[in-house]
C-alpha cells in the first residue's frame, strides 16, 4: 500500500511540473515502465467513457423529464437538467484529457522501444522485436482512432443541449418547452449514436490492455 501511495504522490507532483520525461523517469525508477503506465492510461480513458455514456444518458432523461414537464416547479426541473448537462460537458472534458494522455505515453514508450531495437545486435531478436512494435502500434492505432470517433461525437450534442438550455433560461415557460421538443428526438438519436461508439472504443481497450498485459 505504501508504494502505491508514493507512487501516486510522485504521480500528481510531477505531472503537475508538466516534464513528462521527468515523469517517465522518475516512475521508471520505482520499477514502473512506459508499459504499464499505457496500460493504467488506456484504462483511465476507457473508465473515462463509461462516465461519460451515463452522464449523457442522464442528461437526456433530465431533458426529458423537463419536456414532460405538467405542474409542480418548473424552474426545478430546468435546473436538475442544466445540472446534468453540466456534468455531461465536464465529463467529456475527461475523456479528452484522458486520451491526450494515453497519446503522450504511447509516444514515449514507441520512441523508447525503437532506440532499444537499434541497439540489438542479433537480427533475429531485432526482426522479432520489430514486429512485435509494429504489431503493437497498428493495435494501438486502431484504439486511437475509435476513441477519437466516440470523442467527435460528443461536441456536437453537448452544443445541442446547451442552446436548449439557454433558450429556455430566457423563456422558462411552457410554450418554451413545447418550442425544443422537435429538436428532443434528434438527440435521442445522436446520444443513442455515441453510446454504441463509445461501446466499440470501450471493446477495443479491453483487447488491446489484454493484449499489452500478455505481451
Amino acid at each position: 500500500m505504501r508504494k502505491w501511495i508514493s507512487l501516486a504522490l510522485l504521480s500528481s507532483s510531477l505531472l503537475l511540473s508538466g516534464c513528462q520525461s521527468a515523469y517517465y523517469g522518475a516512475m521508471e525508477k520505482v520499477g514502473y515502465h512506459k508499459r504499464d503506465i499505457m496500460v493504467d492510461r488506456v484504462q483511465s480513458a476507457k473508465e473515462s467513457q463509461e462516465e461519460a455514456q451515463e452522464q449523457f444518458s442522464s442528461a437526456l432523461e433530465e431533458m426529458q423529464a423537463l419536456l414532460a414537464f405538467d405542474g409542480g416547479d418548473l424552474e426545478d426541473a430546468y435546473n436538475k437538467a442544466k445540472d446534468e448537462y453540466e456534468s455531461a460537458q465536464s465529463a467529456a472534458d475527461e475523456v479528452t484529457d484522458r486520451i491526450g494522455k494515453v497519446e503522450d505515453v504511447a509516444e514515449a514508450l514507441f520512441d523508447e522501444w525503437q532506440a532499444e531495437i537499434e541497439e540489438i545486435s542479433k537480427a533475429s531478436l531485432r526482426r522479432n522485436s520489430t514486429n512485435k512494435l509494429n504489431e503493437t502500434k497498428r493495435s494501438y492505432s486502431k484504439l486511437v482512432k475509435s476513441m477519437r470517433r466516440a470523442e467527435a461525437k460528443m461536441p456536437p450534442i453537448l452544443t445541442a443541449m446547451k442552446d436548449n438550455m439557454l433558450y429556455l433560461k430566457h423563456n422558462l415557460n411552457a410554450q418554451a418547452i413545447g418550442a425544443i421538443k422537435g429538436e428532443f428526438a434528434s438527440l435521442q438519436t445522436d446520444i443513442s449514436s455515441l453510446i454504441k461508439e463509445m461501446n466499440k472504443s470501450i471493446a477495443e481497450s479491453n483487447k488491446f490492455i489484454e493484449s499489452m498485459e500478455q505481451g
